[in-house]
């Protein structure tokens, strides 16, 4: 089992920038992927940004350049750093972790970005 806790969403303008961080309950250096989904009213769960164990990542089109998945080994925490927000950029951020073959989720932290 894993645990996964969210935090840092809010509210910020356009062109803003937000850290969101993604509590582990066991050590994330042997999890094979870690990630950050989103999802927005309406729409399907969609990938953010992914990262496997060995440092390779992965970003949706759409956040590319602006968004950087982070691991922090020593807190068991991962981190996406989100600068240059966009209105479309708004949704709840969800924590996935994929280890073992199973798929972990946080509650989601949400994340509003004003025009």
């Amino acid at each position: 089992q894993v645990q996964l806790v969210e935090s840092g969403g809010g509210l910020v303008q356009a062109g803003g920038s937000l850290r969101l961080s993604c509590a582990v309950s066991k050590s994330i250096r042997t999890i094979n992927f870690m990630g950050w989904y989103r999802q927005a009213p309406g729409n399907q769960r969609e990938l953010v940004a992914r990262r496997r164990f060995d440092g390779v990542t992965v970003y949706a089109d759409s956040v590319k350049g602006r968004f950087t998945i982070s691991r922090d080994t020593a807190k068991n925490t991962v981190y996406l750093q989100m600068n240059s927000l966009k209105p479309e950029d708004t949704a709840v951020y969800y924590c996935n972790a994929f280890d073992d073959g199973a798929n972990y989720w946080g509650e989601g932290t949400l994340v509003t970005v004003s025009s």
